[in-house]
């Protein structure tokens, strides 16, 4: 929202109150907290205090190295859920001084600054660095003809760059730019978002988590140039600013806030392939892409059901469409006997026609209207009505339909949609207020299925494939990007949601092989196949056309085949850095900016990305294969091919649809496993641990998790010119690969290679 017209006006209809002066500073040592009664204007004699606002700033701290900020103007207003779950650092308290001069409150080594004296200010620290200030007029309380507004901006340093706010499919870098946290179901080629995060990260190792599920509108240099701006509806603005150095420790502690990423199975990082939505299709269909799969070598994991596993006009009522499947418990049995798992989809939305609508509606499990009516459109599906999770009844309700799935077979749901969520004539069970609950519902409905999984079949192997999201829905993974159009520029619009949502805590991502509208001609459906296979999960999924390779042609097949056995035989190394997003909250696909914070050249590559911490990943965008894409120091290796670039520099190529650059970071010891059939085997077992431009003096541990059992370390050295590997934990044989030499041992025996000799 902006409030001011240029430099030096107000929009009209604005009456603007700024915090000007401290005129005292309270500290609360037993509740830890710091407070500061700030006047609208420079108290200077004792008229001034007449007829005069005042804002009232409370600090706080949760846990070390995050400091929470409360702004009001009046305190009394009535205050209606929903709030966003956070979760405090035991035993931590925040150290605070107080004294002529100004008011200090630590939390760690984060510090938050107040002046009592001169022109307003107040500043955060981490030890010797400045890293945002509020300044004069930063601090605000806005009145329109029709509502309130508080506001708060903090500084932005020349050339420091914003990231995250979400899924957003925009420019990567945030600045300039004007951003409302609202869930809409607009594309992915729009302003629009289905996953609003009030939470920003920025190239200076600090964030900004605003605490407020409701339309938090986001100015990021876009009203006073050298200022973030945020604002909420309101007397009230709560806001956490969140410490690093680096990025990946602002990860960290956001996530230790917020909730951190669940374990997700091993399965699931195999190759998902589903129906399509309105595409025809029946048992026999089913049956056909899935033999399509096995006759061509192509490694498939998971079979998605999309909406017409249900009959038309009845979404949701959990029963299958006897015309297409008169025996659904038989089939899912078979596709289990295939070594498949099972997903079905499903939304919160209940049809008139539903067999459930009317029971929903007599034990009050629906969203209903301020005159106790049930609220329904006919935007979807006809009469359709919206589950009113805030009514455990309700929750209990939907879950128990979802059980009865389970124990038909059906083992993930993909829960659509979220995003259509009314605000204007309606009352919930548990009277939250209908701005706050927009965005919050897919946190509830996101909540409801997952634990349903996790209850069922266990924690670790619960997933969910999510459209819809908020601050702590990373705790309910995977999320995917939407609906997106089947074209090169979708294919990169997709990847830079996917790195903004990266960058707000999200530790899995996903996206529609091939796009999703219409139909991909045969080049950009080949090129997303890398790009997609290339991903932390990864699903072949269209709107009325199929996306079996074999629609496209031959070399589709052949592509599809390669990049997923190759996925499948880097499970040894994503299994790793896929437990450092519930360890650390640290995202399996990284913007170069949270893998190389220091080096400037990769703070706005947006269409690419590093795969952890030793894979660049550049999805080819252009049908004729031309790519360009900055690496960082070092000398970097093709995985595919074995070229070496130097870094530090753009590069630019040209790809073949079998190709794409995926290079490995300078000095990488990478677990390659022994099998690309299927994501979940033991990858400890004939493992090869392939060395890539180690340094004099390396001495490092790889670590290769286990399946079941417990992991498996291997030590890996360079001394002068010889490569020395060994494990004490290993049960079964292992390689070492330098260049082309390739050594095997037996168990946990020690390898030797000289550089002479891969010379050689």
């Amino acid at each position: 929202m902006k409030f001011t017209d240029g430099y030096w006006l107000t929009r009209p209809g604005i009456t603007p109150l700024y915090a000007a002066d401290v005129d005292d500073i309270r500290v609360d040592e037993a509740a830890g907290t710091m407070t500061v009664f700030a006047p609208t204007t420079v108290i200077r004699e004792r008229g001034d205090t007449l007829n005069r606002p005042m804002l009232t700033l409370g600090f706080s701290s949760p846990a070390e190295g995050v400091i929470r900020v409360r702004v009001q103007r009046h305190a009394g207003a009535v205050h209606r859920g929903p709030d966003f779950e956070t979760f405090a650092e035991e035993g931590s308290r925040p150290s605070i001084t107080l004294d002529d001069a100004e008011g200090v409150l630590e939390a760690g080594d984060l510090r938050v600054r107040v002046q009592r004296d001169g022109a307003w200010s107040f500043a955060f620290e981490q030890g010797d660095t400045v890293l945002t200030t509020s300044l004069p007029r930063s601090v605000g309380h806005m009145t329109g003809p029709d509502t309130t507004w508080v506001h708060q901006q903090l500084s932005i340093e020349p050339g420091e760059r914003i990231y995250g706010l979400g899924e957003r499919f925009g420019a990567f870098t945030k600045n300039g730019q004007v951003v409302d946290a609202w869930n809409a179901d607009g594309g992915t080629s729009s302003e629009q978002s289905y996953k609003n995060v009030p939470f920003y990260l920025t190239s200076r190792g600090y964030g900004v988590f605003v605490d407020d599920p409701s339309a938090v509108s986001f100015e990021i240099g876009s009203e006073v140039n050298s200022r973030v701006q945020f604002s909420v509806e309101g007397e009230t603005l709560d806001y956490y600013v969140i410490a690093g150095p680096t990025p990946k420790d602002v990860l960290r502690r956001y996530t230790a806030l917020t909730g951190r990423p669940a374990k997700v199975p091993a399965w699931s990082f195999g190759l998902w392939l589903t129906t399509s939505f309105t595409a025809s299709y029946d048992e026999a269909t089913v049956n056909e892409f899935v033999d399509g799969m096995a006759e061509r070598d192509i490694p498939l994991s998971v079979f998605h059901f999309d909406c017409f596993w249900m009959r038309e006009f009845q979404w949701t009522d959990f029963v299958w469409d006897e015309r297409a499947f008169p025996d659904p418990e038989g089939q899912l049995a078979r596709l289990h006997e295939r070594g498949l798992h099972v997903s079905a989809w499903i939304n919160p939305y209940i049809a008139q026609r539903s067999v459930l609508f009317a029971e929903a509606v007599e034990k009050g499990y629906l969203l209903k209207t301020t005159d106790g009516g049930v609220w329904q459109w006919d935007m979807w599906q006809a009469g359709m009505a919206l589950v009113d999770f805030t009514n455990p009844a309700a929750t209990d309700w939907y879950v128990s339909h979802l059980v009865r799935l389970m124990e038909q077979g059906v083992d993930t749901f993909k829960t659509d949609f979220g995003e259509r969520i009314p605000v204007d004539g309606i009352a919930w069970h548990d009277g939250s207020d209908p701005k706050r609950m927009h965005n919050y519902y897919p946190q509830l409905y996101n909540a409801a299925v997952f634990r349903a999984l996790e209850q069922h079949r266990g924690v670790g192997e619960a997933v969910v494939f999510a459209r819809s999201a908020t601050a702590g829905g990373q705790q309910f993974p995977v999320h995917w990007g939407g609906d997106c159009d089947s074209t090169y520029a979708s294919m990169a619009e997709s990847l830079r949601g996917g790195l903004s949502l990266a960058l707000s805590g999200f530790g899995y991502w996903s996206h529609d092989i091939g796009g999703f509208e219409g139909t991909p001609d045969p080049g950009v459906f080949k090129r997303w196949l890398a790009f997609g296979l290339l991903s932390s999960h990864s699903r072949l999924h269209g709107s009325d056309s199929v996306r079996v390779p074999w629609e496209f042609d031959e070399e589709a097949v052949d592509i599809a085949r390669s990049f997923t056995k190759l996925k499948m035989t880097l499970m040894p190394y994503l299994a790793g850095i896929a437990e450092q997003a519930p360890a650390t909250g640290t995202p399996m696909m990284r913007p170069l900016v949270l893998e190389f914070p220091a080096d400037r050249g990769g703070y706005d590559a947006d269409g690419q990305y590093m795969l952890g911490d030793a894979l660049m990943v550049a999805p080819v965008f252009t049908a004729d294969g031309s790519v360009e894409y900055y690496l960082p120091e070092g000398r970097w290796t093709s995985l595919l091919d074995g070229s070496v670039v130097s870094g530090s520099r753009w590069i630019s190529e040209r790809h073949g649809f079998d190709s794409v650059p995926l290079r490995v970071r300078p000095g990488t010891v990478l677990p390659i496993g022994a099998r690309d059939d299927r994501p979940d085997y033991e990858w400890a077992e004939d493992v090869t641990l392939a060395c890539f431009e180690l340094p004099d003096g390396y001495d490092a541990v790889t670590v290769v998790p286990g399946l079941e059992g417990p992991s498996t370390s291997f030590r890996v050295q360079r001394v002068g010119d010889e490569i020395i590997a060994s494990s004490e934990d290993a049960t079964a044989g292992w390689s070492l690969l330098v260049g082309d030499e390739l050594v095997e041992t037996n168990t946990a025996g020690e390898i030797r290679i000289t550089l002479q000799e891969v010379s050689a």
